[in-house]
């Protein structure tokens, strides 16, 4: 490997295992505002994005009470064009070591519907789909550029087998898994990381949403332990909690109606 080549890999590491700017989508979210919470230091500047301008604020002074220098930002993901326009603009400004597109939504399947509305579906996947798509699309020239960089794609273990009570949720973190996985093949070459995130039940508003059995939950700041130390080993994926991630693997190489029945069995049958 020439030296060019090397200086660009110890760049890359350095930037994994410390990254000096962090963006996090979906920040004023359980999991969002956790990770935001940890990587808060005074060696770092967090630009954090987040819907509710309330609770962005109150986490933005949380942060700086650590040392953390933060921007704050509040563009539509459901946007594409502003989106990417946005995050080109913060990518001139700030040298963005790690993003992690954390922004979700969810929905659930409600009695007696035949088919999840369409609408509702249009906006889960406007957001968990299109909105990371466009993220990437704005953070990642300027990493090219570099030659250096981190994305985290937060997917789910969802992403291994739909549920049958959350599909249009469960198809938007596949697909977002997937991405990830070709990105990170696509860009390894570049010096730019790509690491997908799976998470199980994390003790957030989303989660308590779920009325059927929610096994080996977490805490939100267990959770942004893991995810961060999966990111600076360069984990290809992250998915947690162990037993759970194993056992809804084994469920997507099960025989489809034997997985039907234990997740119905489960209590996550339509």
């Amino acid at each position: 490997m020439s030296d060019a080549g090397q200086a660009a890999r110890q760049s890359s590491r350095r930037s994994w295992q410390q990254p000096a700017t962090v963006l996090i989508t979906g920040a004023t979210g359980g999991i969002g505002a956790a990770l935001a919470r940890l990587y808060a230091d005074p060696q770092r500047t967090l630009i954090l994005h987040g819907r509710d301008s309330t609770r962005l604020a109150a986490l933005a002074h949380d942060c700086e009470a650590r040392g953390a220098q933060v921007v704050s930002t509040s563009f539509d993901l459901r946007d594409g064009a502003t989106t990417v326009a946005a995050l080109r603009q913060l990518s001139g400004a700030h040298m963005i070591d790690l993003a992690i597109i954390n922004a979700g939504v969810s929905s659930l399947i409600g009695d007696g519907e035949e088919v999840e509305n369409w609408e509702t579906a249009r906006a889960v996947l406007a957001v968990n789909l299109d909105g990371a798509l466009a993220t990437v699309a704005g953070v990642l020239p300027e990493m090219r550029r570099r030659g250096t960089g981190q994305i985290a794609l937060v997917s789910s273990l969802e992403a291994y087998i739909g549920m049958p009570v959350t599909p249009v949720y469960s198809a938007s973190k596949a697909a977002l898994k997937v991405y990830g996985e070709a990105l990170r093949g696509w860009l390894a070459p570049q010096g730019i990381a790509v690491n997908v995130v799976l998470p199980g039940f994390v003790r957030t508003p989303m989660s308590d949403r779920y009325t059927a059995a929610k096994p080996w939950m977490m805490s939100a700041e267990r959770a942004a332990n893991l995810i961060r130390r999966g990111l600076e080993r360069n984990r290809a994926r992250t998915a947690f909690p162990r037993v759970l991630a194993w056992g809804m693997w084994w469920l997507s190489v099960l025989p489809p109606a034997l997985s039907q029945r234990i997740l119905i069995a489960l209590g996550y049958g339509a």
